[in-house]
Parts: C-alpha cells; structure tokens; sequence
C-alpha cells in the first residue's frame, strides 16, 4: 500500500498518559519497515477553505485560535499544543491525498491508506470531542464531491466508536452514504439502529451497534448480509474506511473481538466489492490503541494488497450479533442482490 504520512502529526503531543499518543504512528512506521512493498507519501496540506466545507467556519477559525495560544484541554479527553493545528490539517491533506489517489484508480499494491493523527471522526460540524478537531474523512469525502467529479461516495466506519462526528456532518445529505459498525452503549453513546438519516439523507446512514463480545464473524456478517449490499444500491464512485483498530480483541479500550486476521478479511471485503462496482478505494486512520495490536492489524492490512489472503473465521455468528444486523435490516433500507 501507499502510506501518506507526515511527521508533524508527531508533535500533537497529548500527554504521556493519554491513549492517543504519537507511539502510535511511530509503531505502525517501525511494524511495515520489513513489509514489502510499502511506500510512504507526504501529501500537502488541506486548505482552510477545504476543512470549512464540512465544518464551521467559526469553530475552524476557533481551533486555530486556540493552538496558536498554546492549546490546553479542549475537553477532558481532547488536548491541543501549538502544533495541533500543523497536525489536523496535514491530516485532512492526506485524507485528500487517499481521495485523490483512489478516483485516479490507484488500487492494488498502490491503494492508499492516510496516517492521520489526531483521528477525525468525532469531530462534529462545530465542535471538537473525542480526540478529534477535523473529520478527516468528511474532509476528503467533501473534496471528492466538490473537486474530483465524484457523485457519490460511501464511507464505512469500523473503528469500535460510532462516527458521530462524520454522521452529524453527512445525515441530511443524499450524496453520501455513512454506515458505522460499532459496540454499542460506549462513547459517544449514539449510533442506535434507528438512526437512518434524516430529510434528503433519509436511507443514506446505517448504524451497526453491536453488543460487546461481538468476533470477527458478526462483522463480516454484517458487511455481506447490510453494507455491501446497500453500497451496490446507493453505486458510490469512491469508498472510503475509517480505519479504526479499536476492535480488536486485544485493545486495551473495548470488549470486541475482532481478530487481527479479521481486519485483513473485512479490507478483502471492500476491496473486491470496489473492483466490482469499479469505485476508487482509501483508508483513512482512526483509532486503535494496543500498539502491537494496531501495528499488526494494519499490516494484515497492507498485505491483503500485496496478494495476501486472509482466513475466514471458523466460527458462527453470534446470536445477539444476528439479532442486531435484522434489527439494522427492518429500518427499510435499499438493499442490491448479492
């Protein structure tokens, strides 16, 4: 895969105690050093004006503000420095970067995974929570619209939190279709099934709030049985993962179950169902906590595009996994044939 990555995302120091830390990137660097095929790209910057599309232009101009005075404690999970706002918009330039890349038929070995940090998407239309200041994601998908002749775009949401941030930004809007896979009852407490989208973007978010314990199996169960076929429905020309590793079934800040091998078949998933509607594809980081689980979950990754294939898990879905993907299923949504 192609990397974007940018050594100013390092200097968005939240503490030694805080999980969002710059060990992050550091171990996802030091864990692909020895994969093959990994190329790194620094991407420019998003624009202001770039960001201001999916936020407010007040809020936008107050996180500026606010690292330029030093930062300190947006909330009591969410801190800033001076070179915060370096960070957010290097990261929403690489979310650009993936956009850019996939419509422009990057795939395969050359699909493209941004290394954001801060992640985005908590971030709210004009707010900051949750360690987020800018929805990358919602950045980038903007920018397919508004500049690359994308019509549609899809965006899937596996980080173990509910998007929230990308749902508020997206939910009265036809153009994009937002669908979050996540455990139920944690941070930010949204995300239930119900919540479908509203006026023009009624039918365009999907909510999977899973029961914690749920393994690698309901997650592919719900991407076979709900997201792929309501993806070929809506035919987005771009697909775009916000690739939280905050499931797994060792990370340190959930209860999920999801293997490092089911991180590289959920990546199969979307990749084979991007070739077959012919769609461009990006990656585009969220969470993720354990760094040895993160760092081998994203190499898993990587190497599904360099011809890896994954084992399927040799379990069932759970019951309670089932009962929440029917439950998902009778909101009415278009669902395509596989």
């Amino acid at each position: 895969m192609n990397f974007g990555y940018r050594e100013v995302c390092l200097d968005h120091d939240t503490g030694k105690r805080h999980p969002e830390s710059p060990d992050r990137l550091r171990a996802i660097r030091q864990g692909l050093s020895d994969c093959h095929g990994v190329r790194y790209v620094s991407p420019d910057d998003a624009t202001e004006e770039q960001v201001s599309a999916v936020h407010d232009a007040d809020y936008v101009q107050s996180v500026k503000e606010f690292c330029a005075d030093g930062g300190g404690d947006w909330d009591a999970d969410t801190v800033a420095v001076e070179a915060t706002w370096d960070a957010a918009l290097a990261s929403s330039g690489m979310a650009n970067w993936a956009a850019d890349e996939a419509l422009s038929g990057a795939d395969g070995r050359d699909t493209p995974f941004a290394l954001c940090r801060p992640p985005g998407h908590h971030a709210v239309y004009d707010d900051a929570m949750g360690f987020c200041f800018f929805d990358h994601v919602a950045v980038a998908a903007q920018h397919a619209l508004d500049d690359l002749g994308a019509e549609r775009v899809a965006i899937v949401d596996w980080d173990v939190h509910h998007g929230n941030g990308t749902q508020d930004i997206f939910e009265d809007r036809d153009d994009v279709f937002f669908v979050s896979i996540h455990e139920d009852g944690i941070y930010p407490g949204t995300g239930d099934a119900t919540e479908t989208g509203s006026g023009a973007g009624e039918g365009t978010t999907m909510n999977v709030p899973f029961p914690p314990g749920t393994r690698t199996s309901g997650y592919l169960a719900a991407v076979d049985d709900l997201i792929v076929p309501a993806f070929e429905a809506f035919d987005p020309d771009l697909v775009l993962v916000s690739a939280g590793f905050d499931a797994h079934e060792h990370d340190p800040i959930s209860r999920m179950r999801v293997s490092t091998e089911g991180y590289g078949c959920l990546a199969d998933r979307f990749d084979a169902f991007a070739d077959r509607i012919d769609a461009g594809l990006g990656f585009v980081l969220e969470g993720g906590y354990g760094l040895d689980t993160l760092t081998q979950s994203i190499r898993t990754v990587h190497e599904v595009f360099d011809g890896y294939h994954p084992q399927e898990p040799d379990e069932d879905v759970q019951d309670a996994a089932r009962q929440v993907i029917d439950d998902v299923r009778s909101q009415g949504f278009d669902l395509a044939e596989n």
